[in-house]
């Protein structure tokens, strides 16, 4: 077999993913915060992007009303930054990238919103205990306590060890304890379950004589639902049993829950949708971003009338095609973000107007189809990111969710519908708890939504909501 050498031309097309391009993508996924660090570092190692200091003036501030229009610089004919260009022009004519937010239409809304609370249980604890310690040494004993307690309020240290510790008797530190048990929340400072709820049911004794006898003696049948028996033993009608387990149920078991120990945590809107007048207005939040532009002195350096090397020119002009570059994608982030919102306004109109009853099903598709972009784009463009509307403050990823079909021929958002799970089971009578197959009754009755029973159980989990059985009595 005979091996021949030749050469020979083929003519083909393929797409090709620059490294510019696919910065360009990447930006367009990163979350505000890691934006704002992707620019600083291009500012850092490009010494041809600047960073604005001055203040927008008050017509840039009036032009961020104006629909969000395609940037004249930007090439459509599918000539990228690499082509050559023309800096005498350029100079003319350079585009800066400057905030398009109108700072007075988002004075309503703080521009970063607290997620966690910063005021710790320790710190509500340590302020009752300024306000009632009689003197240092009970103050130095309910401090170490404090110290101890847990996430949820309980003291998982035994007190003989932190009378050890301390260096005290024993009852100079249980004086402390029942000292901290009196604070708010009722229960903090319990080290189990059963001194906990009877710390809550102590603090009205003569209402709550059954109710204490059960949590003192009778948790472990409650948990059977053993109220015959417990009727028995406490010569009570079971009638009184059952409504002294109703009052156990309405406790807290966690009193220190609702504080946090972690640091707060904020988050800032990338997108605003108000309501101005009547009438939905979308605007970007690029407060606190850097405002970005080309240098003049290498503009200048760039400009015909000015002598530089070749070597030098070429390095200028390879950093002055990556500035620009990295510029207009950010602009393009921007304008995308832009076009989403408003295409979130066109779909979820009710929805920012009324509530969450109003939630409308949306695809990613749907959108892309709408702003003319792919798919994949508008995925990107919302994750991560973060709209303050009228009804509060969303992931962009909230609004897009499947459809559950209804009788009435409309197909309603299965947000909407779990909402709707989770206000017939906060609202039910307590001592008669509605089954899943009950509420699949109510929906298709009340609202012609067809869902099946274990899709009512899972949006029931997605809630943390125990079954009805377990609700019974708990």
């Amino acid at each position: 077999m005979a091996f021949e050498a030749k050469l020979s031309l083929r003519q083909m097309q393929k797409m090709v993913m620059t490294p510019m391009l696919q910065q360009a993508i990447h930006l367009l996924q990163l979350s505000r915060m890691e934006l704002l660090q992707a620019v600083r570092q291009e500012v850092e190692t490009n010494p041809v992007l600047e960073e604005l200091t001055e203040e927008p003036t008050e017509s840039d501030e009036a032009a961020a009303l104006k629909p969000v229009s395609e940037d004249a610089a930007i090439e459509r004919n599918g000539e990228g930054p690499t082509a050559e260009i023309d800096w005498d022009s350029y100079l003319q004519d350079a585009s800066d990238y400057r905030p398009s937010i109108q700072r007075e239409s988002v004075d309503r809304f703080d521009s970063e919103i607290l997620l966690t609370r910063s005021h710790s249980l320790q710190d509500h604890l340590l302020f009752q205990l300024h306000l009632t310690a009689r003197d240092q040494e009970r103050l130095r004993l309910g401090g170490l306590i404090i110290g101890e307690l847990d996430d949820n309020g309980y003291l998982r240290t035994s007190i003989e060890e932190l009378a050890s510790l301390a260096g005290v008797p024993l009852e100079s530190m249980e004086s402390a304890l029942r000292l901290i048990q009196g604070f708010d929340p009722a229960g903090v400072g319990a080290r189990d379950l059963r001194e906990c709820l009877l710390i809550q049911l102590r603090t009205h004794p003569d209402e709550h004589a059954t109710a204490e006898a059960i949590v003192g003696s009778y948790l472990h049948d409650v948990e059977r639902h053993r109220f015959g028996k417990i009727a028995t033993a406490l010569g009570v009608p079971l009638r009184e049993v059952q409504d002294a387990v109703a009052q156990i149920a309405s406790l807290e078991p966690k009193p220190g829950k609702n504080y946090s120990s972690e640091e707060p945590q904020y988050i800032t809107p990338d997108v605003y949708i108000l309501k101005v007048d009547g009438r939905l207005l979308v605007a970007l939040n690029e407060d606190g971003l850097p405002r970005l532009r080309v240098s003049r002195y290498y503009r200048q350096i760039l400009s015909k009338h000015t002598p530089v090397p070749r070597e030098a020119r070429g390095y200028v002009e390879e950093k002055m095609r990556s500035a620009l570059w990295f510029i207009r994608s950010i602009e393009q982030r921007k304008r995308t973000l832009i076009k989403v919102a408003e295409s979130l306004v066109k779909h979820q109109r009710d929805f920012f107007e009324y509530g969450i009853s109003y939630l409308k099903p949306l695809t990613l598709r749907q959108v892309a189809d709408d702003v003319s972009m792919h798919e994949s784009t508008i995925s990107r463009v919302t994750t991560n990111k973060y709209v303050q509307t009228p009804q509060g403050l969303f992931g962009l990823k909230y609004f897009f969710h499947r459809g559950v079909p209804s009788t009435i021929g409309e197909v309603v958002s299965s947000r909407r519908v779990r909402d709707l799970v989770r206000r017939y089971l906060t609202e039910e009578d307590a001592s008669k708890p509605l089954s899943d197959q009950k509420i699949v009754e109510i929906l298709a009755k009340a609202h012609g939504v067809e869902i099946a029973r274990r899709t009512v159980a899972k949006y029931r989990g997605q809630l943390k909501i125990p079954s009805s059985n377990q609700r019974r009595y708990v």
